[in-house]
C-alpha cells in the first residue's frame, strides 16, 4: 500500500456553535472556460475541533483524515 500525504488547506472559520465542531470556507480560483477570467468558487467544509479553539473569521489550516461522522471528513492541523 502506498503512503499518500494528507491534503492540507487554508480556510476562514464560519461557524463554531456545534461541540468539538466548526465549519470553514476553503475559497479556491478557477479559470473561465470560455473567457479566461479568474472565478472565485467557495466550499463549506465541517471541521473537528477537539477542544473548541476556533474563532468565528481566523484562518486556519486543516488537513483531510478518515471519515469522522456523516459530514466531517477534515480536521484542524493549528491556528494561523
Amino acid at each position: 500500500m502506498e503512503n499518500k500525504k494528507a491534503k492540507i488547506l487554508l480556510a476562514k472559520v464560519f461557524s463554531n456553535k456545534m461541540d468539538k465542531s466548526a465549519t470553514v470556507i476553503v475559497e479556491r480560483q478557477i479559470k473561465h472556460p470560455v473567457n479566461g477570467k479568474f472565478i472565485k468558487r467557495t466550499s463549506k467544509l465541517h471541521i473537528h475541533d477537539e477542544n473548541n479553539e476556533c474563532v468565528i473569521g481566523e484562518q486556519v489550516r486543516i488537513q483531510q483524515t478518515k471519515p469522522i461522522s456523516k459530514t466531517k471528513f477534515w480536521t484542524l492541523v493549528k491556528e494561523d
